[in-house]
């Protein structure tokens, strides 16, 4: 089952050899009794790379929490069971990952030096349990997140804004559906096609914009808005230094975006490791009830929600 879930973390029969000190033909003949035992098949093979079947899918789960249960009940012989180690693989979104994770998942590690932190950067939605991690944090849930369970870290709030320079040369607009004349920042993931969606009270509209520079990737559209290129849609978490000292200027202030959260995933069983659990806890300390970028925004008087 540990040879297993490494050829499908890695979709690579060679890649789990090297990982777990076996030859090749050692994992592909393990994984061909696995799949005997089981009467079901669990891989596609191809000259290129191994691909789970549906089968195998389905049994990734389990079969990786059994495995994470038999390493730690091998940790806890000779150990004291308080001390939190080995590795600990973690994915986040790249901008979040770079302006706060990193600075917490950095003390974490200084307050249980016998664990190995891993963190992956993607803003691709990518399945924990499909890809071997032991814990992402998204923005939102994942598409078919069964499986796994989701627990609430931060609030992430959208704002618009842009540059002094950029409002002075072409205006502050009064109505989201004045955007259409402005220039956009469009963050590719964040929302839907090109509708930016707001509320103000029991008000409600959609406005399509036509994006004059979009990005997959929140640092890029927030340097763009310094430099003037446009009203960006922005994150709180990215844009609060910037906002508070006025090299950065809110944008429809009165108007909310929708709001979502960073969401912790993980393998749903009825074991959580407690790597993965002391971790979340730490994290729920740092961001909540408030994050530190929501604090400094409303005591600046810019958080209109």
């Amino acid at each position: 089952m540990e040879i297993f879930v490494e050829v499908a973390r890695l979709r690579s029969f060679s890649a789990a050899g090297r990982q777990l000190g076996l030859s090749r033909a050692l994992v592909s003949k393990h994984i061909q009794q696995l799949e005997q035992h089981l009467g079901a098949r669990l891989l596609h093979r191809s000259t290129r790379e191994v691909s789970l079947t549906d089968n195998g899918q389905a049994f990734l789960a389990p079969c990786s929490a059994s495995v994470e249960h038999a390493r730690q009940a091998r940790a806890a012989i000779g150990n004291d069971s308080n001390i939190l180690q080995g590795s600990l693989r973690i994915q986040a979104p790249s901008s979040f990952g770079t302006e706060w994770l990193a600075d917490a998942l950095a003390r974490f590690a200084l307050l249980h030096p016998q664990l190995q932190p891993s963190l992956h950067l993607d803003d691709q939605l990518l399945d924990p349990v499909r890809y071997g991690f032991d814990l992402s944090i998204r923005v939102g849930g994942i598409p078919d997140s069964h499986g796994l369970h989701m627990r609430s870290i931060a609030p992430c709030r959208g704002v618009l804004c842009a540059s002094p320079a950029y409002l002075a040369q072409h205006g502050m607009p009064q109505h989201p559906a004045e955007l259409s004349a402005h220039r956009c920042l469009h963050f590719q993931h964040l929302t839907q096609g090109v509708q930016w969606e707001f509320q103000r009270g029991e008000e409600r509209l959609s406005v399509e914009i036509q994006p004059a520079f979009s990005a997959n990737n929140g640092k890029v559209l927030h340097q763009a808005a310094l430099l003037g290129v446009g009203i960006a849609y922005n994150t709180s978490f990215l844009a609060w230094r910037d906002l508070c000292e006025g090299r950065l200027l809110p944008v429809l202030a009165d108007w909310q975006l929708p709001l979502n959260h960073f969401t912790a995933l993980y393998p749903a069983t009825r074991y959580v490791s407690p790597k993965v659990r002391a971790l979340i806890d730490y994290l729920l300390a740092q961001y909540q009830p408030e994050p530190a970028w929501d604090k400094a925004l409303r005591e600046a008087g810019l958080c209109a929600h």
